[in-house]
């Protein structure tokens, strides 16, 4: 998909990102956050204290890479947004919601190191990979060091005891990330409640992570 580069209409796709998630129970109140970033660096991003459910395209902020603010109020979560592009080139949105389910999975099991990903073929041919962040407090310098040697390898992460987030090389890739996890991570709590998590045999992961490979980095 080409860039977006008309303001009205990055604005627009924003907005309409963020309703999906609110619609589907990932995004509560003024929670998350959504950005987008332009070749020459300006980046749009949700404000804070905003509904996303009720947010309105005037009220996206515009700042540049290196945090200055030209218009509005961005999101108390700049500065893990701005660590993400500016280690991931690739990067051109970021999606920061909170699906209850699979938040659920790094409060309940703190001892995962990722999502179980040799369950489920679907998240290793769609991400790879789903690493578990260790908690750092919103919105501080420790959040975007704690993400630092996960990117750029991954696309979708979870955060402890916080949330999720997913960037993509279109803001469509981002919300995908964030689908794919809330839905892999409820076939997996149904999983637990139906009689235990079973894994797939070595060889099958195996082959798994070849075509993973052959297929590309993007989020499916």
């Amino acid at each position: 998909m080409e860039e977006l580069t008309d303001e009205m209409a990055i604005d627009a796709n924003i907005c309409a990102v963020a309703k999906s998630l609110h619609a589907k129970n990932m995004l509560a109140a003024a929670d998350g956050n959504i950005s987008y970033r332009l070749e020459d660096e300006t980046i749009y991003i949700t404000p804070s204290g905003v509904s996303k459910a009720f947010m309105k395209p005037d009220e996206i902020a515009v700042v540049n890479i290196d945090g200055e603010v030209f218009t509005g109020s961005p999101s108390s979560e700049l500065k893990m947004h701005l660590k993400i592009y500016q280690q991931c080139p690739m990067a051109k949105a970021i999606v920061h919601a909170h699906p209850p389910v699979a938040t659920a999975w790094t409060i309940a099991r703190p001892e995962l190191q990722e999502l179980p990903a040799d369950i489920l073929s679907e998240v290793i041919l769609a991400c790879g990979s789903i690493p578990i962040v260790k908690f750092a407090f919103p919105g501080t310098d420790e959040m975007g060091e704690n993400l630092s040697p996960y990117l750029p390898e991954h696309r979708v992460l979870l955060l402890a005891h916080h949330g999720a987030l997913a960037w993509g090389e279109t803001l469509e890739e981002a919300h995908r990330g964030m689908e794919r996890l809330e839905h892999s991570a409820m076939v997996l709590q149904a999983a637990v409640t139906l009689g235990g998590l079973h894994k797939l045999p070595d060889e099958v992961v195996e082959k798994l992570k070849d075509r993973r490979k052959a297929m590309g980095e993007l989020v499916l």
